[in-house]
């Protein structure tokens, strides 16, 4: 840089060990909210069986998080327009430990499931504003080689998660452990951002939608509420099911108005839709949630329930899927970032994530684990070239002062997929394996294996997630085998969705990634019409007033 930064200066002029300091607690940060989910993945088996839940509680521990962490996360995005980030990003770091702790002296299933929800609220903000303030720091151009680091985090989180929770549920600590082991990491987390980043505030009016943001959160509970239950406590067709169908829709239709015409600062800005490449990868981002979330939650049942395996095992599986998403995550970031073209990646990726999806649809109890290791590898390459590209394309084509609501929307639209994914997949799992035990069940006594005596012994109902080493051995057996083909059919109800999500990304037009870290849409498309006149690949940037600025000046 040529001159000193004043206080005005673009957060993007900072130096990369600058960045990197401060990308270090944005790390950790993320770190938190993203082992929030996988240290207790393996855990929950164990956790529904000791708390005496049901098939439903289990897909609920779940589905709280996402909700909470779903209708907040634009709330926060849009905060980060108008607050300071660091200071944002530290609340959402208390929020999430408050929530910890709360989770972790749980009772029942009922106080659990209200503290995951708290607990979301916090990841909601990590999740949105850590992609926020990377962003704020550091051009789309140069943002791939950061993303490796993202990557990192995420398959070390994904990673250690399950196998750290899986140690700690067969320890003396038991299940509750896992909701203490991220406090500490919050703690240095915010630690080290107090310290390291210095990002200017944008102060002006602030207005905040809290009318849409409460339209938006019920409309989406009331519809997963229904996707949970219906089949199990009610008909699908029923006056409970069109209550519910009929209130959500209303409820969004008015959260849509109120967007619209009323809020003046929305926390979904409807506008943003009109450019094709942010209505596009949101829709492909809602599928990849239902995809990714609503089947891959379920593969620790699979590896508990259907395979035997101790939590900590079922954790070990997990690292098939994740060395798939670091290697692919980490190899496209750096590719992004010496050509400043991301496209092929998301259609690539997704190729691998629909053939590894598909795959998965083939597994039940007997399939061999070297052959299911495989098929995640699949899965786990293919998120890993598109999730966080997927973010870069948005960010790409708009304009700074949208770069917080943006950033967030697309980040709400998957965790809206990955909700009613989980409840829907839930739903579908729970009634599955009722349908196969009970009819099973019958199948044994009338073949004389368990008496009557024995079925009245066992205390519990078929719809509940029993501990199956307490069970007798033709009722496992049963369960091991209903519990794999059920999971396998997940996966199929998936494939779909990740066709869906192929179809949207072809449609995106690629725009090569801008240099700068505060520039319009407009100088996006003048750098496109650069580009597709034949301008060399280090093409000239412009800023916001549209004057050409060689990238050799503004470094």
């Amino acid at each position: 840089m040529t001159n000193a930064p004043s206080a005005t200066a673009e957060p993007g002029q900072m130096s990369h060990r600058e960045i990197m300091e401060a990308l270090t607690g944005l790390l950790l940060a993320m770190f938190v909210a993203m082992l929030s989910s996988t240290v207790v993945s393996n855990a929950l088996p164990a956790i529904v069986t000791d708390l005496h839940g049901s098939q439903t509680g289990y897909t609920w521990v779940v589905v709280a998080t996402l909700l909470t962490m779903t209708a907040t996360t634009p709330i926060w995005g849009k905060l980060a327009d108008l607050f300071s980030k660091k200071l944002l990003v530290q609340v959402a770091l208390v929020i999430f430990s408050a929530g910890s702790v709360v989770a972790a002296v749980a009772p029942s299933m009922g106080v659990l499931i209200g503290a995951r929800a708290f607990q979301g609220l916090g990841v909601g903000g990590l999740t949105a504003l850590v992609q926020v303030v990377i962003a704020s720091m550091v051009s789309p151009r140069e943002r791939g080689r950061y993303s490796g680091y993202i990557g990192a985090v995420f398959a070390t989180a994904t990673v250690s998660g399950p196998l750290l929770g899986g140690l700690i549920v067969d320890s003396p600590m038991g299940w509750r452990g896992c909701f203490i082991v991220g406090i500490p990491i919050a703690a240095i987390a915010f630690v080290v951002l107090q310290k390291t980043l210095h990002l200017p505030t944008i102060k002006r009016d602030v207005k905040i939608d809290y009318l849409g943001a409460t339209l938006i959160m019920a409309g989406i509970s009331l519809i997963l509420v229904w996707v949970s239950l219906a089949g199990t406590n009610f008909d699908w067709i029923s006056a409970t099911s069109a209550a519910l169908v009929v209130g959500s829709l209303v409820l969004i239709g008015g959260a849509l108005w109120v967007e619209a015409k009323v809020a003046t600062e929305p926390v979904i800005p409807l506008r943003l839709f009109r450019d094709r490449t942010t209505a596009l990868a949101t829709a492909a981002s809602v599928m990849i949630g239902v995809a990714m979330f609503g089947a891959t939650v379920y593969l620790s049942q699979y590896f508990q329930l259907a395979r035997g395996m101790s939590p900590t095992e079922a954790g070990l599986m997990s690292v098939c899927m994740v060395g798939g998403l670091l290697v692919s995550s980490i190899i496209s970031g750096r590719i992004i970032t010496q050509t400043g073209l991301w496209k092929r990646w998301l259609v690539g990726g997704m190729l691998f994530v629909i053939a590894g999806i598909g795959l998965l649809g083939t597994i039940d109890a007997t399939t061999p684990l070297v052959v299911v290791g495989g098929y995640m590898a699949l899965v786990g390459i293919g998120l890993g070239a598109t999730m966080q590209n997927l973010v870069l394309s948005v960010q790409n084509n708009v304009a700074v002062e949208d770069l917080g609501a943006a950033s967030s929307v697309v980040a709400m639209f998957r965790s809206i997929g990955g909700s009613a994914g989980v409840a829907a997949l839930g739903a579908v799992l729970a009634h599955q394996v009722t349908g196969g035990v009970k009819s099973g069940i019958e199948a044994l006594v009338r073949a004389g294996k368990i008496s009557q005596e024995q079925l009245a012994a066992m205390q519990h109902s078929t719809g509940d997630i029993p501990k199956l080493a307490d069970l007798p051995a033709p009722i496992r057996s049963l369960y091991e085998a209903s519990f794999g083909e059920a999971v396998g059919h997940l996966f199929l109800v998936a494939v779909p969705f990740a066709i869906a999500a192929f179809l949207c990304i072809l449609f995106i037009k690629e725009v090569p990634l801008r240099t700068s870290t505060g520039p319009s849409v407009a100088e996006t498309e003048v750098e496109a019409a650069l580009v597709a006149s034949g301008e060399p690949a280090d093409y000239p940037a412009y800023d916001v007033e549209g004057a050409a600025v060689r990238e050799g000046e503004r470094r």
